[in-house]
């Protein structure tokens, strides 16, 4: 477990510091990540890779030259929220373009997808690297493709050595996502990890067994079989990943390999596996060029280790054995450098309502007051939305609820203190939610929020006709942002019916207060109901038989803040 952690709340940014201080010549701060502290030629394209932190040195130790010019650290497992990546984006630019590289999650997809959108509004080329390579999740990670785990680093570092050579964006871009996609991964673990200030793993497994094809984000593997001999794991390793080569993989007999510790496997350990698996692998017919073992893309303390093998061609192992150093990988000649400027954080300006109404302004104050309730709530049923979302997820959905709601109520308040009307009030706190929460939840209530705002309006006391639509506005956006529908085992299983309630008993005449009541015990049924389904779609569709039987953990955290939100208003 972890043990060193203060404010659990506060665990990465405490930790980033004390990383920052240390590898001061590589990377300096930028708010939610580092970007290089040695300068880069005007015209370079700029490789951001970045998610959840809790997997050091993915994804900070990656960067310095060689590599990449910046990182984007999220909460512990959770994805940084879409003005996170661009921010630390924009500052990581040389006016080459940006590329954006993370893992296959739902959350990191939305959220360095709308950052990417912003910085193409802006005239910035940025274009995403999504890494697939576990075999474990094939059709079944996000996007109905496989998850990312430890190929992450093969093609980050294809990629930075892309951009250090010149190559031009479409180029980096092309490269990178080739390597991707001739890359294969597999994992398993001994035992589960441990979130900052928790006690319990996040799952664990049967004593003298193994789970095969784990997650990296705390999710549990996909099967159980005995601990076998290193040759035994050897074998079940490179048998898997040979088994998921690709069709567009290089005949050239030469493959690049990791063998990956997940956080407390020791790399004597390590050592000892790698021996019968390249042997397996020479007995395969395959040459091994610049092998890497050792701690690369980690899950906290997980016990556990993963096999990656990227097949090379020329241009290929050319990338992959060129110079780079940064605080977790240095390999080849010095690059030489010079510093870079320190970076400065732009101003803000501050939002001023001078001459919001008082009826509008009480509307605004009204919502913040539902905010803050809601937040009360989330934070009394953290521990249970943890527990319901580990059955088949990561475990973190009641933190980030009760992180970002927390978030969401300050800029509520914030906002209604400056006499912002139930609109702006409404929107201050989804944008909120979406910054601090992080994860694919975080990015959803953000963008839910912010619907159901547009919907109000900020002139005077939204009606219940409003409210209504401001239900059917956010059910839209939901649907567009996440693709998913109802049967898909997600939020919206308990979102839409509670919209099509609210407005079945609003034009009933019913008054707010009891539509919305209605519409919340909708909601809370259709909640229960999700105990039935099979996910469909991300982290917890891998684990689709194990989730049968339990509720989906957005749907039922959005009854009870329909429920919430019923009694302040009854």
């Amino acid at each position: 477990m972890t043990r060193i952690f203060g404010d659990p709340s506060s665990f990465v940014p405490d930790a980033l510091a004390g990383f920052v201080d240390l590898y001061s010549s590589y990377v300096q701060p930028v708010p939610h990540g580092v970007v290089r502290s040695t300068a880069s030629p005007q015209g370079k394209v700029a490789v951001v890779v970045g998610g959840g932190s809790g997997h050091y040195p993915a994804f900070a130790g990656y960067v310095g030259p060689g590599l990449a010019d910046g990182a984007v650290c999220g909460d512990v497992f959770a994805s940084p929220s879409t003005r996170w990546a661009y921010d630390v984006a924009k500052a990581a630019d040389h006016g080459g373009g940006v590329l954006l590289g993370f893992g296959n999650y739902a959350g990191d997809i939305l959220n360095f997808g709308l950052a990417a959108e912003r910085l193409r509004a802006e005239g910035i080329p940025a274009e995403l690297l999504v890494v697939t390579d576990d075999v474990a999740s094939e059709g079944q990670g996000a996007n109905n493709q496989r998850r990312g785990i430890a190929g992450d680093v093969v093609a980050f570092k294809i990629a930075g050595a892309a951009a250090e050579a010149g190559y031009s964006f479409d180029d980096v871009v092309r490269v990178s996502r080739f390597c991707n996609d001739v890359t294969r991964s597999m994992g398993i673990a001994f035992e589960g990890c441990t979130l900052p200030g928790e006690t319990e793993p996040l799952f664990t497994v049967t004593k003298g067994h193994m789970g095969v094809g784990l997650g990296i984000h705390g999710e549990p593997g996909i099967s159980e079989e005995p601990i076998g001999t290193p040759q035994e794991i050897a074998d079940l390793l490179v048998d898997r990943v040979l088994g998921g080569r690709p069709d567009e993989a290089p005949d050239s007999g030469r493959i690049t390999v990791l063998v990956n510790g997940l956080g407390s496997t020791k790399y004597e350990e390590l050592f000892l596996l790698y021996a019968p698996i390249a042997a397996k692998l020479r007995a395969a017919g395959y040459e091994i060029v610049a092998p890497q073992v050792g701690e690369l893309v980690t899950s906290l303390d997980m016990a556990g280790a993963s096999l990656t093998v990227t097949w090379l061609d020329e241009e290929l192992e050319t990338l992959w054995t060129a110079p780079a150093q940064t605080p977790a990988f240095s390999t080849g000649a010095t690059i030489e450098t010079t510093p870079a400027e320190p970076y400065v954080v732009p101003d803000e300006a501050s939002v001023s309502y001078d001459g919001t109404p008082a009826d509008a302004a009480a509307a605004g104050a009204r919502i913040a007051g539902l905010v803050e309730v809601v937040r009360d709530a989330l934070h009394g049923a953290e521990e249970e939305l943890g527990r319901i979302d580990a059955v088949a997820g990561d475990g973190d959905h009641g933190v980030g609820m009760a992180r970002g709601s927390t978030a969401a109520a300050e800029a509520a308040r914030t906002a209604s203190d400056a006499g912002a009307g139930a609109a702006s009030t409404l929107a201050a706190a989804g944008d909120a939610w979406a910054d601090r929460a992080g994860g694919t939840s975080g990015v959803i209530w953000g963008v839910l929020l912010r619907a159901f705002a547009e919907a109000l309006g900020d002139e005077g006391t939204p009606d219940a006709r409003a409210v209504a639509a401001g239900a059917t506005a956010s059910v839209e956006a939901v649907m567009r942002l996440a693709g998913a529908r109802v049967g898909n085992k997600t939020m919206l299983d308990a979102q839409v019916p509670f919209a099509e309630t609210l407005a079945a008993r609003v034009e009933a005449a019913d008054d707010l207060a009891t539509a919305w009541r209605a519409a919340a015990e909708a909601a809370t049924t259709a909640a229960d109901a999700t105990k039935e389904l099979r996910p469909q779609i991300g982290r917890a569709r891998p684990l689709a038989e194990r989730s049968l039987g339990h509720p989906d953990a957005g749907a039922v955290s959005l009854a009870l803040v329909a429920r919430t939100v019923a009694d302040a208003l009854g």
